[in-house]
Formats: C-alpha cells, structure tokens, sequence
C-alpha cells in the first residue's frame, strides 16, 4: 500500500521535485563560483564568509519552497475530486494520513541528497583559507530538517477545505511579511522583536530557518 501512495505522490509532484533536486544540487556548486582564481584559490577568506552568507537565504527558501510543494501536491487531487477516492479506499482515513505524510517525507531525501552531493562537490573542487573549515554534512541536516517542517505544517493545512488552507496560509504570509519588511512599514522596534520571537525563537519549531546557513563557515 505505501508503494502505491508513494508512486502516486511522485506521479502528482515529480515536475516540482525535479526542480528543486536540480536546484539543491546546483546552488551549493553556484556559491563557490564566486571568489577564488582560475585555479580554485582563495582570495580572501572574509569575501568567502560574505558570499556563504549571502547565498545561505537561498538554502532556507529552497527547503521551505521544496516542503510545501510535496505537501500541496499530496491532497491537491483530493480537493479537485472533493475526495471521494479517499473515502472509497478500504483503509481507515487515519492511516491513508499516515501514509501520504511517509510518502512525502520519503520524496523529500531527493533534493537532500542532491543538496549533500553538490555541496560535497563544491567543497571538494575549492582550496578553502586556514581557520575556516566546510559543513556540507551540518548543511545538509539542516536542510532535511527544514524541509520536513515545512512539509508537515503545510501537509496538516492542505489536509483541510482549500479555504481553509488559503486562510492559513495568507495568515501566515502575513507574519512573514511583517517578519522581513516591517521597519519599512513603520512598525516599533519592540514589536519587531516580538514578531521574530513568535516565529523562530525556541520552541517553535521554524527556528530551524533562522540563523545563518553556512556551506563554509569559521
């Protein structure tokens, strides 16, 4: 039963999967590029932690964007069929949860990997300055750890009525928004501080996504 929802998972979200392996493979390889000479030396090992730093927003929109995709995927077809071929299936709805949240968690260890190899590959291919060392294994962790949260909070909201995913999910855009452009919107800096403690401080679970996300790090 769980190779049957787990190919028809891939049927449904093989196109997005695709795109974010090839991203998660190619990003870490990308940041690389981007000090260093024609032979792979380093410059300057501050132009490296700049550039680690500036590509690490990157890894957490992928993880994040990868883990709401498979989770939009896994119950779209079931709202468009109003889910009528969930409630004819011999198997309790409980269960039929359970197996499309292994199904995509499962389908997620693909841009893991993809992430792991390419940052392995660009850190292999690059002499990297004395005091400072690469993380591809911690990066890809963080990575698998993001993405499965990602995948199970959207995967709880999908589950619901499509209206009621989009009121929660515009809820939490809405956060979001204020979390990254509410200095420009004028809000006080203590409700700043607030609004980023209610999403990423201990022990809410997306505090996976803050901090930095470094392949090359001190």
């Amino acid at each position: 039963m769980f190779r049957m929802v787990l190919m028809t998972q891939w049927k449904w979200s093989r196109l997005v999967l695709c795109a974010a392996t090839i991203a998660a493979f190619a990003v870490p390889i990308i940041s690389v590029q981007f000090f260093g000479d024609a032979d792979g030396r380093w410059i300057d090992g501050r132009r490296v932690l700049q550039v680690m730093r500036a590509f690490g927003a990157w890894y957490a929109v992928l993880a994040a964007a990868a883990g709401l995709a498979v989770a939009m995927t896994a119950w779209s077809a079931d709202h468009r069929g109003r889910h009528i071929y969930a409630l004819t299936l011999p198997i309790p709805r409980w269960r039929l949860v359970l197996l499309r949240f292994g199904a995509g968690a499962t389908l997620l260890t693909l841009p893991v990997v993809a992430l792991w190899a390419g940052a392995l590959l660009a850190t292999s291919s690059v002499d990297i300055p004395p005091g400072l060392e690469a993380l591809p294994t911690a990066l890809a962790i963080r990575f698998a750890l993001a993405s499965l949260v990602a995948f199970g909070i959207f995967f709880a909201i999908s589950a619901g009525t499509a209206r009621t995913a989009g009121w929660v999910l515009g809820a939490i855009g809405t956060v979001f928004l204020l979390a990254a452009f509410g200095e420009s919107f004028g809000l006080p800096d203590r409700v700043m501080e607030e609004i980023h403690g209610l999403i990423f401080s201990w022990p809410i679970v997306l505090e996976v996504f803050h901090g930095s996300w470094m392949l090359i790090d001190v």
